[in-house]
Order: structure tokens, then sequence, then C-alpha cells
């Protein structure tokens, strides 16, 4: 789950974290007077929206005014006129694709005499399975670029859990930003910050960039990116209130409340399998012979008829879909349940797309025998192979 920039910098400011002083928006009639309320003589209108390049993108609708999702404003009238052109339009960032993202939120921040602009993050390495600190000079660029172009600008930190976040992790992170005196000191008690708002909030990422040197020689978190482990979110019923569910995949959202894992791609042969490692061959074979998976779904093992149905149901409803594979191997989960889920969501949505499907393992033959008996269109495969090349073959 991921959160605004607003509210990451409102939670890092809990813990003690440096930030600038801002207000959220919602409205255009609110944008003047919550800018008036912040020290002038500069105010940045940022658009928010679970994406970032947002300096650099572009706004569908003419009247969303020039300037990308960043804009600086030299007065609250125009910091509410810019406001007013980004609410309800439709940012497009390299991250969020052509299709773009509505923006419903604005925030408007103090301007910061800016320095010098850092990169600094925090993430779990599932390699070393500790959190890792990633610290460059190249602030402000995307940290892909730096990385394949001049990866000796970034350090990695990794924290052993045993001890946690020391003094000499903080201190090899500041050599690393080219940080001394204040700045570097300042560093010292930011790094056991973000390291214990990271593990207590249960954070899977915490991206910083920039990070900034004021003229002052203060650190500053101008932006702040940060995603939760799903798993964990029981815990932090603080993190659920800020979700915003507008920001999600409809699909998505509705796969999260049958408890089924479902991520939307952009092909057009829908998969419905059971168990991870089996959707992820299944997806790989169909990339094989040609085609493209149109999302990933696991429904589990223990899958029940009434969450079958509800699968189906969400393949059949992502218009880029033009076949459908069902590919389960029925240990825990039986091939006739599974047979009686995709005949009564089929009787239900109807089925326009070719179907097919591979069934293997406990109860098979009965699943196989509910499915010719259906009187559905419905092209039964012998194994794996079988049954990608006849989808994609279909489509």
């Amino acid at each position: 789950m991921n959160i605004h920039e607003y509210q990451a910098k409102r939670l890092l400011k809990e813990f003690g974290a440096p930030v600038s002083d801002g207000r959220a928006v919602f409205k255009a009639s609110e944008a003047e007077a919550a800018a008036k309320e912040l020290p002038g003589p500069l105010y940045v209108v940022k658009a928010q929206i679970h994406a970032g390049g947002r300096g650099k993108g572009k706004f569908k609708e003419a009247e969303a005014g020039e300037g990308g999702g960043v804009r600086l404003a030299k007065s609250p009238a125009e910091a509410a006129e810019f406001a007013k052109q980004m609410l309800g339009k439709t940012l497009v960032t390299k991250q969020t694709g052509p299709s773009g993202k509505q923006v419903g939120r604005i925030y408007i921040e103090a301007g910061s005499d800016i320095e010098t602009e850092l990169y600094l993050s925090a993430l779990v390495d599932r390699g070393s399975g500790r959190i890792a600190f990633i610290a460059s000079t190249e602030g402000g660029m995307n940290i892909e670029e730096v990385a394949e172009e001049t990866p000796e600008k970034i350090i990695a930190v990794e924290i052993d859990p045993a001890t946690g976040c020391m003094p000499h992790h903080a201190r090899r992170i500041a050599q690393a930003l080219g940080l001394k005196g204040a700045a570097a000191k300042q560093c010292g008690k930011l790094i056991p910050t973000l390291y214990e708002a990271f593990t207590s909030k249960d954070m899977s990422m915490l991206e910083i960039n920039p990070l900034i040197v004021t003229k002052a020689g203060d650190l500053l978190v101008l932006d702040a990116k940060v995603g939760f482990d799903p798993n964990a979110l029981f815990r932090h019923a603080d993190i659920l209130e800020m979700r915003d569910e507008t920001e999600e995949d409809p699909m998505e959202l509705k796969a999260s409340e049958f408890d089924l894992s479902y991520v939307k791609l952009d092909g057009n042969i829908g998969c419905m399998v059971n168990g991870a490692g089996l959707a992820m061959a299944t997806m790989d074979i169909i990339k094989h012979y040609g085609a493209e998976p149109a999302n990933f779904l696991d429904v589990g093992g223990g899958a029940t008829k009434e969450k079958v149905t509800e699968a189906f149901k969400i393949i059949t409803t992502d218009p880029n879909v033009k076949g459908i594979l069902v590919n389960i191997f029925g240990g825990i989960m039986k091939c006739d349940i599974i047979a009686e889920g995709i005949v009564a969501a089929v009787k239900e949505v109807g089925l326009d797309d070719p179907l097919v499907v591979r069934l293997e393992g406990t109860n098979v033959e009965k699943g196989k025998e509910i499915l010719a008996n259906s009187g559905l269109k419905i092209t039964p495969a012998d194994d794996l192979e079988d049954a990608a090349q006849k989808v994609v073959a279909a489509v």
C-alpha cells in the first residue's frame, strides 16, 4: 500500500524528521487560505498522485495550464490558481503510463532555498534479508538512470537487525552524501529516525528524492515516497486510514476483497491459476508462444466455488482480455471445485471469448466431467504446453 507525499511527510515528521511546512488541499476554493498560512515568499504547488516524475509530467487537459505537476508560485493567489488548474485534471508521467492519473489532492508547501540535492532511500534487500539504505549525491534524478550510467555514485549500507541502526551507519551514509559540519551531524540523527519509522510502521520502501541541504546548511526532506507491507497493515489502523482507493486499480481492489492475489498486466490473455509459481510459469509459456498475459491471478490452495467465481468475473471485466486460460493443479485445491466455479461464473456473466481449461490432480476426472457436461464452449487441454498453444491460437 502506498500513500501520498503529504501523508508521508506528516508521518516522518511525527518521528522527528525535518520537513517543510505544508497544507493539503482538496478543493480549489481552499487553496489561497492554505497558502497564506505558510511562510512566503515562494510556494510549491504539488499534484498528489501515487507516481513519480510529477514535475516533468504533462496534463492531458489544456485548461490545466503550462507546466507539470510541480509548480513554483510567487504568491498565495498564484498558488491558488495553480491548484485550480490541476485539481480534477489527468497528469501523465513516465510511471503512470499514457492513461495518466486524475489529481484529486494538492499539496502546497513553503518554498526552500536549495544548495544541494541528494538521494536517500531505505528498502528491504531480499538478497541479504536486511534493511538497506541507498545513498547518492545525484539527488533529483531518476535513480535508475544513475544506477545504469554512474553506478559508482550509489552507496548501499545494510543494517544488521541484531544491532539495529548504529552511529557508524549514519557516518558512512553522511560520507557517501558528501555531508560535512552541521549537515553531517543532522544526518547522524536523521538515519536512525528513518530506520525507526521504517521498522515500526512495517514499511517496504521509503524514498526521499531529493533530500536537500539548504543554503543555511540544514538537511530537509523535500519529497517523500512511502510504501507499506500489505501483510502487516492489520497492525496499523492509522496507516490504513491514509489509503486512497481512487489511486488503486479497480480490479485489484475488487480482488483484495476476496483475498485473491491479482495484478493487472497489459496483455490480452486472462489467466486463472492456483499457486504463485504455477502462475508465473503460465505467464512465461504464454509469452513463449507469442502472446502476452493480461494478469497475474492466484486463487490460492483452498479456494471455494464462490472465490473461483469472483476470480473469473474479475478476469472477464477486463476489456483487454480476448481469451482465458485456466490452469489448475489440484492438490489442496480440488479440480471439481474449480470446474463448478467456472461453470457458475460463465452462466452468470456470459462467455464471449475463447476459454481453455487445463486441469490436473485431485478429482481431475470429476472436474473434466463437470466441464464436459456443462453445455458451455470450453476447450480442454492435456497439459500446460497444449493449453498455451490452444489459447494463443484462439486469440
